[in-house]
């Protein structure tokens, strides 16, 4: 059981300046972070974008590994290649518009129930389910024997 309010906690440091980079701490874990190229910074790190991308896809994999294990689904792997697409809207107030996540799981057990699993996972991240950010997925299995892509 998990007893909630959890807490996450990170520490942050960065010096002035657009350019060069920082690093942001979370319990023993670290990222160096920078200002990206896309807004006129040095690039070279991992971007406010790259981690908002990391956490959306990242969300889904956890949620989709805990319901796989929860309904004794075994598979080989489980990738995903995202596209997170960072938009202007007519008041030029820049907004994280949409994610698009492809997702390919490899030699489940069930391809059925691999499948709708996934498509559980997809609608029930908890950081999925935090954001405005329009989210596709599309889903592609692939075993031994065939591949299949929905």
């Amino acid at each position: 059981m998990i007893n909630y309010p959890l807490f996450f906690e990170s520490q942050t440091a960065a010096p002035s300046g657009t350019h060069g980079t920082w690093v942001t701490q979370s319990e023993k874990h670290s990222s160096v972070c920078c200002v990206p190229q896309e807004f006129l910074g040095s690039g070279g790190a991992l971007s406010p974008e790259d981690l908002f991308n990391h956490a959306l896809t990242n969300c889904f994999i956890a949620t989709f590994k805990v319901y796989a294990e929860n309904s004794k689904l075994s598979f080989d792997s489980v990738t995903a290649n995202s596209r997170l697409v960072v938009e202007a809207d007519e008041n030029h107030k820049v907004t994280m518009k949409s994610i698009h996540i492809h997702i390919k799981i490899f030699n489940p057990s069930s391809s059925d129930k691999a499948l709708l699993l996934a498509k559980k996972a997809s609608n029930a991240g908890f950081i999925l389910n935090s954001v405005k950010t329009d989210r596709y997925f599309t889903f592609e299995i692939e075993s031994n024997v065939n591949s299949s892509e929905v």
